[in-house]
């Protein structure tokens, strides 16, 4: 019997993808969000989407019962623990979200669960209860920080994977690529989309100032990307033969490329930053606005780092009554 999945705040599907491609069959998923669920259902049509808000008191719905999960994938929500937002305010309730996951162990008992945040949650006051109540329900915790590049993703993303096992410590996850796939191995530089000449009037002094460093550190004819939206502490451009830094939930990354001595920019397109978050290229994305697709993808889980994850916890599994193959 396959590995039997819930996601909780699935978002689109990402980490779905990735339990998917290690042979796992999605149960159902749940999610706030109208147009990430409309997405989640088309990708998984077996699995039942659920469109709700998760509190303290939710609990799983009536179609799933003691053992009818072996693992519960979650990634709360996580823009209150990221840097991201600033300097702006913190929602603390906002925060919380990832102790529902207990709730959810509590009932339905799964053998496993992997929850998925950005790294500073650990730094969050309420990072050792979380860990404390799936203690608590018998759970062995390995927490640990992979980064997508290490494992074949064309991009540098760095998140905090809070591994739980009822059987046994949770082994550690390894790299499964020797080489770090670069943002060249994704972006189309064959004039697909349409680019507009980069020293326009109407441009932002910003955006220039960004994309003539890195004129003046590769020279006139070398396709570079600037960092259209957002700080950035690197200069604010990157060249191609490294992977994408961290993909946000906005429309960040432009690309200058050269007609003759003329530097062009467009950004960077929807099919290129599903690439770059290693998406398999049959996963479909179609509701809602151009947008909306990139904050879904921004807000996802990178599938391959998912499948090597559950691909190892799987690995190590123990004869019984909470045995499954994937």
């Amino acid at each position: 019997m396959a590995i039997r999945i819930l996601d909780l705040f699935c978002g689109a599907g990402g980490s779905s993808a990735g339990a998917k491609m290690a042979g796992a069959r999605i149960v159902g998923g749940i999610d706030m969000d109208p147009i990430a669920t409309a997405t989640f259902a088309d990708n998984f049509r077996r699995a039942v989407t659920e469109t709700r808000r998760l509190d303290e008191k939710s609990l799983p719905g009536r179609h799933l019962l003691e053992g009818s999960i072996d693992l519960l994938l979650a990634s709360p929500e996580c823009t209150n623990h990221s840097p991201a937002k600033g300097a702006r305010e913190r929602d603390e309730a906002s925060k919380k979200t990832s102790h529902y996951v207990i709730s959810f162990a509590e009932r339905l008992r799964p053998r496993w669960i992997v929850l998925e945040n950005v790294v500073q949650l650990r730094n969050w006051h309420g990072y050792s209860p979380l860990i404390e109540g799936l203690e608590d329900l018998g759970y062995k915790i390995r927490p640990q920080i992979l980064d997508a590049a290490e494992f074949g993703v064309p991009q540098t993303r760095r998140r905090l994977f809070v591994m739980a096992d009822l059987d046994g410590m949770p082994p550690e996850i390894r790299s499964r690529t020797k080489k770090r796939p670069f943002a060249r191995d994704i972006v189309r530089l064959d004039g697909t989309w349409e680019a507009r000449p980069l020293r326009s009037a109407n441009r932002a002094s910003a955006t220039l100032e960004r994309a003539e460093r890195g004129i003046a550190a590769l020279g006139p004819g070398v396709p570079f990307l600037i960092v259209y939206y957002g700080s950035d502490g690197s200069g604010g451009w990157q060249p191609l033969d490294r992977p994408l830094r961290t993909l946000t939930t906005l429309d960040r990354f432009g690309l200058v490329t050269w007609e003759g001595r003329e530097p062009m920019l467009r950004m960077l397109q929807v099919p290129e930053l599903k690439a770059a978050m290693g998406l398999p290229e049959a996963f479909r994305l179609e509701y809602g606005s151009r947008r909306d697709k990139i904050r879904l993808i921004g807000n996802g889980v990178a599938p391959p780092v998912m499948r090597a994850v559950i691909e190892g916890m799987a690995g190590q599994r123990k004869q019984g009554r909470n045995s499954v193959k994937l």
